[in-house]
C-alpha cells in the first residue's frame, strides 16, 4: 500500500488511494484537511502520458506533487504547490502524485527517479 522511491530507497507515503475516475480526480484533495493527504496520498492514473494541468481551488494547504511517466520514472516535480494556485507540467506524464508538503525535500526525491506503489 505504500508509495516508494526505488531509486533512493525511501518511502514517499504509508497508504495511497488510486484516482482513476473522472469524478475521484475532479475532487482531488478538494475541501480536506492536511491530515488527509498525510494519512492517505493520492495517485491520479491516466489513460496515456499527456500534458497534465493541476489546480489547488478548495484545498487549503500545500502540497507536493510528482508527474510520472509510463514506466513511474519521474519527469517533472511541483514542490510547495499552494492553494489557489494551478499548474500547467512542461512533461508529459501518465501518472500524478499529490504528496504532503516537504515530502520531495525530505526524501531526496529527483527527476529520474523511479517510483513503485501497489
Amino acid at each position: 500500500m505504500a508509495i516508494v522511491n526505488k531509486t533512493k530507497k525511501t518511502k514517499l507515503a504509508e497508504k495511497h488511494r488510486i484516482c482513476g475516475s473522472v469524478g475521484s480526480k475532479a475532487r482531488g484533495l478538494m475541501f480536506t484537511n492536511e491530515a488527509s493527504v498525510k494519512k492517505t496520498s493520492l495517485v491520479f492514473e491516466f489513460n496515456s502520458e499527456r500534458f497534465q494541468s493541476m489546480h489547488m481551488f478548495f484545498v487549503f494547504y500545500p502540497i507536493d506533487v510528482l508527474f510520472l511517466d509510463e514506466k513511474r520514472n519521474v519527469v517533472e516535480m511541483k514542490k510547495e504547490f499552494r492553494p489557489w494556485q494551478v499548474y500547467n507540467a512542461a512533461k508529459k506524464a501518465k501518472y500524478v502524485i499529490e504528496l504532503p508538503s516537504n515530502t520531495i525535500i525530505k526524501t531526496k526525491t529527483a527527476v529520474g527517479d523511479r517510483i513503485e506503489w501497489r
